[in-house]
């Protein structure tokens, strides 16, 4: 894909305000593979006033015909998904096979789902004498991360888009082509002029313009707990809604009597996917201290599996971080972790490779809660394992962290694992390996966010509430 030189806004490709270029860089072998324009605030503000502008006429379009409009979008999706898993490849990193399946995969059900909500979800209830209407709730901001690129675009886009609200998408500036190739998506789609609309940039110029814009009344922001707390004030000063996805520090709880070889493997897997570039990733599993050793070999055995490599090749499981301020952010702390203690069991903060963003997929033991590798989000491929003595040392150490977005239970039996999960301070958690749902709900406790993505709860966010009263 030739990357746009322009911004996408009120359905057309139109130049940049500013002549400032953002360059889009391969993570593998750091070579300069496309640049984008870097937005200002005109940018943000000639998108603004286009979903302003489209707003009555997609609000007031029958959610059949939304609903059908989404299916195309979706329908594109799938058509071009080899040529997006290749484009998130190049720019993100991740293994041609995991961007397949995961990246693209997932974003084509997600847009399915909202295709079949849009067309069967109750806008309007009677409540008594009233009559309670569900209503969009008007412009959205949406400000994208890069780790998931297209996945958070559509679950941001596609409920926007069923609940009758139009949008500007902010997109990270690390992985802005994908973005591009979803707009080109929207328009083959035959989605109206201005209801979706792309400005690219960096987040303290584009970013900023867009969650302090009046003319936008909800800002979406999936990205780090640091930045969705200045976008929370932002809004906040403006009395605008806001949902924000961010931080997390999953536990993966293994209770004695569970499968500790297929706990453990299935941990492990959790942490390296995406190269532990994942919000709600395990990064911290607890085993029961009469079992501990035997699970920090069987993670070392796991990690073992799991080489760096050209993500372009059908073998490779682990991919680069995206860029060259995460691979020294995920080296230091696992420089941390040496110092304040923690076992190396496998890996290290030595590059892998000479070249490209790689960190060596790594493995600590004898890591204690008040660690900084057991409390801060480290966002690449490490996981630490942690002991306890008892079930209720265990939830401790779960909820001990600022954070509560995901985690995992394994237990002998679902009740127990399903008592023990009931009292974690968390968002969503997995039973016994249970799997991702794309209809349930998605998003954290704590500073893990604020709303919730995915399914009718997701479509939630972006309704608000009139009632008539006869």
């Amino acid at each position: 894909m030739k990357a746009h030189d322009g911004m996408y806004i009120g359905g057309a490709w139109r130049p940049a305000a500013g002549r400032d270029r953002i360059e889009v860089v391969n993570p593998a072998d750091e070579l300069v593979v496309a640049a984008v324009p870097a937005g200002t605030a005109e940018d943000v503000d000639a998108a603004v006033r286009a979903a302003r502008a489209a707003f009555p006429g997609w609000a007031a379009t029958a959610p059949a015909e939304r609903a059908a409009l989404i299916g195309a979008l979706r329908d594109v999706l799938v058509a071009r998904k080899s040529e997006i898993a290749e484009l998130i490849t190049t720019e993100l990193g991740s293994p041609l096979g995991f961007a397949e399946m995961v990246h693209v995969g997932s974003p084509i059900a997600v847009a399915s789902s909202y295709a079949e909500l849009a067309a069967s979800y109750a806008f309007e209830e009677r409540i008594g004498n009233s009559t309670v209407l569900l209503e969009p709730v008007g412009v959205v901001g949406a400000i994208t991360p890069w780790n998931y690129p297209l996945h958070q675009v559509v679950a941001k886009v596609a409920p926007a888009l069923a609940a009758g609200c139009t949008l500007v998408l902010k997109p990270a500036e690390d992985t802005p082509l994908t973005a591009q190739l979803f707009a080109e998506a929207v328009h083959e789609a035959g989605i109206p002029a201005g209801v979706f609309n792309l400005v690219t940039g960096t987040g303290p110029v584009a970013g900023q313009a867009l969650a302090a814009h009046e003319g936008v009344d909800l800002v979406s922001f999936t990205g780090s707990t640091a930045v969705g707390k200045q976008i929370g004030a932002t809004a906040g000063a403006a009395v605008k809604r806001v949902a924000l996805e961010l931080g997390g520090k999953s536990a993966n709880v293994i209770l004695p009597g569970a499968d500790l070889a297929k706990a453990v493997a299935t941990g492990v897997r959790h942490v390296m996917n995406n190269t532990g570039q994942s919000c709600n990733a395990l990064t911290r599993m607890l085993v029961h201290r009469d079992q501990y050793e035997e699970a920090v070999a069987l993670a070392a055995a796991a990690v073992a599996t799991y080489p760096t490599g050209d993500p372009t090749d059908s073998a490779t499981r682990l991919g680069p971080v995206v860029n060259a301020k995460q691979h020294a952010r995920v080296r230091g702390y696992i420089t941390k972790g040496i110092e304040e203690g923690a076992r190396l069991v496998a890996g290290g903060p030595d590059a892998p490779h000479g070249r490209g963003y790689f960190v060596a997929p790594t493995v600590f033991a004898d890591v204690t809660p008040d660690m900084t590798i057991a409390q801060e989000e480290i966002f690449g491929p490490v996981l630490s394992i942690l002991s306890y003595e008892d079930e209720e040392e265990a939830l401790r150490i779960a909820n001990g962290t600022v954070y509560g977005l995901g985690g995992a239970v394994w237990a002998a039996d679902e009740e127990t694992a399903v008592a023990f999960a009931r009292r974690m301070d968390t968002g969503q958690v997995d039973i016994n390996g249970g799997r991702f749902n794309v209809l349930a709900p998605f998003g954290g406790y704590k500073q893990s966010g604020v709303g919730r993505e995915l399914g009718a709860h997701g479509l939630a966010e972006y309704l608000q509430t009139k009632s008539l009263q006869f």
